[in-house]
């Protein structure tokens, strides 16, 4: 299994120190900075990383979400962009 496959429901996911996660108004969409350039996010990668601060886990991101945007049966979706974004080194946790 890759990395991305197995991110776990109880982690506690952040944003890696190396990034800083913005709302950039000339780009009207969520971006995460680096020293070297930036990553402009689509909606819904900017509305999970808003909400990977280390205080929530998997689940509470998934439950956030699912109640924000009225909606079920997000954990699989929400899990494949974190491992995705772990692999990418956005996210610690």
């Amino acid at each position: 299994m890759t990395e991305a496959a197995v991110f776990s429901p109880d982690a506690y996911p952040r944003i890696s120190r190396k990034f800083r996660l913005q709302w950039e108004d000339a780009q009207q969409a969520w971006v995460l900075l680096y020293p070297e350039g930036m990553v402009k996010l689509n909606q819904s990668a900017g509305e999970i990383l808003q909400r990977c601060d280390g205080t929530r886990s998997t689940l509470d991101i998934v439950a956030d979400l699912e109640q924000a945007f009225a909606t079920t049966g997000l954990l699989a979706d929400v899990q494949a962009f974190l491992g995705m974004a772990r692999q990418q080194h956005w996210i610690e946790g």
